[in-house]
């Protein structure tokens, strides 16, 4: 028997797990991943960490030195999750090593609450870089007008960057300039460009959840005929622009320095719709030089009954086009769509990060 997920490494797809937490560290349960499911990544987001300290015992000891301490509840999460992505990152640095420093690697996000901060973002991406103290570390930095900046800022002090929630091809663009500027001033700064690495993680079930919302409220058989194709489409032609920038003259002067291309990342890859086959978003979007970031279950699906039939993405840009100009045609107004869903996202991570906190004060306070 094949095995999809050693397929889709074949194919160029690097698999990485969108999940963390300590019982998965302490378990083994990471590295068996690892071993056996392809995994050579972690990504992580403020719901991820809140689910993991609702469940079990796993930070009950740290839980208690913390409030012995008498730390705040912001330090108490920072020193938490800290911990957890310095654990995994160590659990990775194999991968980093035979990879060539490409993949075995490990996001811890920034405060998402200054997501329209630049100032503080960037302040924020130099603790935690300092913090976790590992090479294989990513911080993520969101997709803002106002991340930007913060994004080339980082990458220009040598800290590898994963660039979250971004929707629109046009501000996947602007992120690929940013990462382009970035590598620029590192160079001026006498930074190794081989060992800044950036992903750029562009978000799909979250697009086909939005835009099937809109054209079941049209209601049209045209519009119901529409719908399940938008997230991939915009996938594709995301993978359009990447090739596109990433063969620029521009480019090669920083490839010739030793910079190595930011790669489209796959996010919010679990299916939403139960209608739509359960790996769709990892078999639809195949392509050489990308990363697809899946929850457990999306991976144990993929792993199971995945087709990977070679890459599903070059090929079909003039259908994805297709496809987004017909939304246009039957009332869905993409620019409206993106833009919606970035603030969503924003609201959504502080939302969680909130919750978070509030979950870390409670129990601090159970266990002072």
């Amino acid at each position: 028997m094949t095995n999809p997920l050693k397929t889709l490494s074949g194919e160029g797809v690097a698999v990485w797990l969108d999940d963390i937490s300590r019982e998965r560290l302490r378990s083994g349960n990471l590295a068996e991943l690892i071993e056996k499911y392809s995994v050579v990544g972690v990504t992580s987001n403020p719901t991820i960490f809140e689910k993991a300290l609702k469940e079990g015992d796993a930070y009950d000891d740290q839980l208690r030195d913390l409030a012995r301490r008498g730390v705040s509840v912001e330090e108490a999460v920072r020193a938490i999750t800290g911990y957890d992505i310095r654990w995994a990152a160590d659990v990775l640095r194999p991968t980093y090593e035979s990879t060539g420093r490409v993949d075995g690697r490990v996001s811890l996000e920034v405060d998402p609450r200054l997501a329209r901060d630049t100032e503080r973002t960037v302040a924020e991406a130099r603790a935690l870089w300092w913090l976790v103290d590992r090479p294989n570390l990513m911080i993520k930095i969101p997709a803002t007008e106002e991340g930007l900046p913060a994004i080339t800022r980082a990458l220009a002090e040598g800290i590898s960057v994963n660039v979250t929630l971004i929707f629109s091809l046009d501000r996947y663009r602007d992120v690929m300039d940013a990462y382009l500027a970035g590598l620029e001033k590192a160079a001026e700064n006498g930074h190794d460009l081989s060992r800044i690495q950036s992903v750029a993680s562009f978000f799909v079930s979250r697009v086909d959840a939005e835009v099937d919302r809109r054209l079941g409220e049209i209601g049209t058989d045209r519009a119901a005929e529409l719908r399940g194709r938008a997230a991939i489409a915009n996938a594709r032609l995301a993978y359009q622009a990447y090739e596109e920038v990433f063969g620029s003259e521009r480019w090669k002067t920083l490839q010739a320095a030793g910079a190595t291309p930011q790669r489209p990342l796959w996010a919010s890859t679990g299916v939403k719709d139960p209608a739509y086959d359960d790996t769709r978003y990892v078999t639809e979007i195949v392509a050489p030089g990308t990363v697809n970031t899946m929850p457990e279950a999306t991976l144990l699906a993929t792993a199971d009954h995945g087709r990977i039939a070679g890459d599903t993405v070059r090929g079909g840009y003039d259908r994805a086009r297709a496809d987004l100009d017909a939304l246009g045609e039957v009332g869905v107004d993409y620019d409206d769509v993106v833009r919606r869903l970035e603030d969503e996202g924003v609201e959504k991570f502080e939302k969680s990060w909130e919750s978070l906190l509030g979950g870390v004060s409670e129990q601090l306070g159970a266990v002072s």
